[in-house]
C-alpha cells in the first residue's frame, strides 16, 4: 500500500477507526446497492437528457450551457468540503439515501411548476444547484462505502462494473429520452426521476452498512479538525495529490469542452433528434464495453499506466472531436472517448480506496469532488462563451492541444515521475503476491 509518512498529531485520527470486516454475503450486498444506484442513475439520466436538450434545442447558446453547467457543479463543490467529513463521521448509507430523497423532492417541484406553464431558466437552474449540492453528499459517501462492502481484491472490478452499468444507463437513457421528449412535456418527464429515486432508495436500505467506530478511549475530533486533518493528509501524500492534480487538468481540458458536442451537432450536422441520440449512444457503448472488460484487462496494467493512457485519449478525442469533417467520425471519436473513460476513471477511484485508510476516504473523495466539480464550470465557463464568438470545433482543438501539453508538464515533474516509479514498485510486488513498502508522502 502506497502510504504517507503522516504527521504526529495525525497520528490518532488515523488509527481511532474500527473498520468492520466485509461480510460473507458480500455478492448479495453489492447487487443490492448496485441495483438500488442503477434504478436512480436511470431516472437522473432521463432528466439530464431531457433538459440538456430542453436548453440546447430552444436557446442554442452556448453561454446558457455554460450557466447551466456552473449551476450543475458549482454547489457540488462547495457541498464537498462538507460532505467528505460527513461521510467519515456518520453513516454512509443513511447520507446518500438521505441526498437522494432531496433531490427527488426539489424534482418533483420543478414538475409541478413546468405543468402549470412555469418553465423559466432561473427555475431550471436553482433545481440544478440542488441536485449538484446533493452530488456534493453522494458522491464522497458512495466513493468510502464501496470498500465497506466490497472486498479488496474486488475492488477494481467492482469499480469497473459500476462503470458499466451506468454506461449501460446512457446508453438506454438518451433512446427513452428522445422516444419520451417527443411525446410528453418536461415536467411530465421529470417525474420518472422521482419514482426511481424512491426505489432506489428502497433498495439501498435493504444493504447493511456499519458505521466507523471510533476506538474506545479516544474522543471524536472536532468537525473543524476533522477538515484539517483531511487537507493535511491530501496535501502530505505525494500520489494522492499528484493524482487529483492531474484529475483537475484533465476534466478542466478534456471534460469540459466534451459538453459542447451536442451543441457542434446541432449546430453543424444538424438538429434531428436522432443525431443528438447518436451523440450519447457512441459515447455510452465505448464507456460500458470499457467499464466491463476492465476487470479482465485492467488488472494487467498497472493503475497509473492505465490513468496516463485514459488521459492521453482524452486530448486524441478532442482533438478529433474538432477535426470531424463528416457525422460518422465525430460518432467514432465519441465512441473512443467513451472507451477512455473508464481507463481513467476506474484505476484513479480504486488507487484512493487502495490506498487511503478507510476512516479517511470520505474526505479524500470529497475533495475529489470539488476537484471535479470545480474543473468542469470553470472549463465550461471558459470554452462555453468561446463558442459562441468561434466554432465549437476550433474550441475543442484548443482544449486538446492544451491537454497534450499539461500532460506532458505533469510528467516531467518530479512528483510525475515518482508516482510513475512507485507505480512500477507496487505493480511489480503485487505480481508476485506481496505487499509494496509503504512509499514516503513527501
Amino acid at each position: 500500500m502506497l502510504e504517507p509518512d503522516i504527521p504526529a498529531t495525525e497520528a490518532a485520527d488515523a488509527a481511532e477507526v474500527d473498520a468492520a470486516p466485509v461480510p460473507e454475503n458480500w455478492v448479495r450486498n453489492v447487487v443490492l446497492f448496485l441495483g438500488g444506484q442503477t434504478v436512480s442513475l436511470f431516472g437522473s439520466m432521463l432528466v439530464q437528457y431531457a433538459v440538456m436538450w430542453y436548453l440546447t434545442l430552444t436557446t442554442k447558446e452556448g453561454t446558457v450551457l455554460a450557466l447551466a453547467t456552473i449551476f450543475g457543479f458549482v454547489p457540488q463543490a462547495v457541498i464537498s468540503i462538507f460532505g467528505g467529513v460527513w461521510a467519515d463521521r456518520h453513516n454512509r448509507k443513511y447520507l446518500v439515501m438521505g441526498a437522494d430523497a432531496a433531490i427527488a423532492v426539489a424534482t418533483l417541484a420543478l414538475a409541478v411548476l413546468m405543468l402549470r406553464g412555469s418553465g423559466d431558466l432561473w427555475l431550471i437552474y436553482a433545481v440544478m444547484a440542488v441536485r449538484s449540492a446533493g452530488a456534493g453528499i453522494q458522491t464522497p459517501a458512495v466513493g468510502a462505502l464501496v470498500p465497506q462492502i466490497v472486498p479488496a481484491s474486488q475492488l477494481l472490478r467492482i469499480n469497473g462494473l459500476n462503470q458499466s452499468i451506468q454506461a449501460g444507463m446512457m446508453l438506454l437513457a438518451p433512446a427513452i429520452a428522445a422516444i419520451l421528449y417527443a411525446n410528453l412535456e418536461i415536467g411530465s418527464i421529470l417525474f420518472i426521476d422521482v419514482a426511481t429515486a424512491v426505489i432506489g432508495i428502497g433498495f439501498l436500505a435493504l444493504v447493511p452498512v456499519p458505521t466507523l467506530r471510533r476506538t474506545a478511549g479516544q474522543e471524536r475530533p472536532a468537525y473543524f479538525a476533522d477538515l484539517v486533518g483531511g487537507v493535511r493528509y491530501i496535501s502530505g501524500h505525494r500520489l494522492v495529490r499528484w493524482l487529483l492534480g492531474l484529475f483537475f487538468v484533465v476534466m478542466l481540458l478534456g471534460g469540459a469542452p466534451s459538453f459542447l458536442t451536442p451543441l457542434m451537432v446541432a449546430r453543424t450536422f444538424g438538429e434531428e433528434m436522432w443525431k443528438l441520440t447518436a451523440l450519447e449512444l457512441a459515447f455510452s457503448i465505448g464507456m460500458m464495453i470499457a467499464g466491463a472488460t476492465i476487470g479482465w484487462w485492467g488488472a494487467r496494467t498497472g493503475r497509473i499506466q492505465l490513468i496516463l493512457i485514459g488521459s492521453v485519449a482524452f486530448a486524441v478525442c478532442t482533438l478529433g472531436l474538432g477535426l470531424s469533417p463528416v457525422l460518422w467520425v465525430f460518432l467514432v471519436f465519441m465512441f473512443l472517448f467513451g472507451l477512455a473513460v473508464p481507463a481513467f476513471s476506474t484505476p484513479s477511484t480504486t488507487i484512493i480506496q487502495e490506498v487511503v485508510p478507510m476512516e479517511r476516504q470520505g474526505r479524500v473523495f470529497g475533495f475529489l469532488g470539488i476537484v471535479g466539480a470545480v474543473s468542469m464550470p470553470l472549463g465550461v465557463g471558459v470554452f462555453g462563451p468561446l463558442a459562441d464568438v468561434w466554432s465549437v470545433q476550433v474550441v475543442l482543438v484548443i482544449a486538446g492541444g492544451l491537454t497534450f501539453v499539461a500532460l506532458a508538464l505533469a510528467l516531467l515533474t518530479p512528483t510525475g515521475r515518482w508516482a510513475l516509479a512507485q507505480s512500477r514498485v507496487r505493480d511489480s510486488a503485487l505480481a508476485y503476491g506481496a505487499s509494496p513498502e509503504p512509499a514516503p508522502g513527501r
